[in-house]
């Protein structure tokens, strides 16, 4: 079952049929089934072979139907051969502290980077934590939407989202309209 944390991400999301969504730090995979169930095709990562094992068994039908798929990759590292509508990760802080997920990012797509703040934290700081992601994806060349946020337990939930800008008339850039094959 998901967390409200996790359900409030993907909802986040607006996943759309046919939406290639790129997840950065899968964990156990339960958002990449919430990904698939709404219509998406979802490559998810992770640095721990261990969570992807568990991640690709929990979303065993959807890697078969083709929907998933799972690779044990630091994002940095990452080279899928295309480029995804939607990326996303919950306490992820290189989606946000580098430059790396920009190569991810279709022209027009979008970055959602969610943050729950540790511990009991107010409003205040979910608010602040915001600019600061917003200040840093800005200078990575982001245009970023003002900030979303669930009043959640323990303390509120941020989503920051980043529009990758579109590709220039007459580019040749390919942003990978195909779904992912699976390894």
């Amino acid at each position: 079952m998901a967390s409200t944390r996790l359900a409030w991400a993907v909802e986040t999301l607006d996943v759309q049929p046919g939406d290639r969504v790129l997840e950065v730090g899968c964990g156990h995979g339960v958002a990449a089934s919430l990904v698939c169930e709404a219509g998406g095709h979802v490559t998810a990562i992770d640095r721990s072979e261990k969570m992807i094992a568990v991640a690709t068994r929990r979303n065993q039908a959807h890697v078969a139907a083709g929907r998933a798929r799972f690779a044990t990759v630091a994002l940095e590292h990452a080279d899928f051969g295309e480029r995804f509508d939607k990326v996303f990760g919950v306490h992820v802080a290189a989606l946000w502290r580098t430059d790396a997920v920009r190569a991810h990012v279709a022209p027009g797509g979008a970055l959602y980077v969610i943050d729950q703040l540790p511990g009991r934290r107010t409003e205040a700081d979910a608010r602040a934590h915001a600019e600061r992601v917003t200040e840093a994806l800005g200078a990575h060349g982001f245009t970023v939407e003002a900030p979303r946020f669930a009043d959640l337990e323990p303390s509120p939930v941020v989503c920051v989202i980043a529009r990758q800008p579109s590709a220039p008339a007459g580019s040749t850039q390919r942003s990978g309209a195909d779904p992912p094959e699976t390894p």
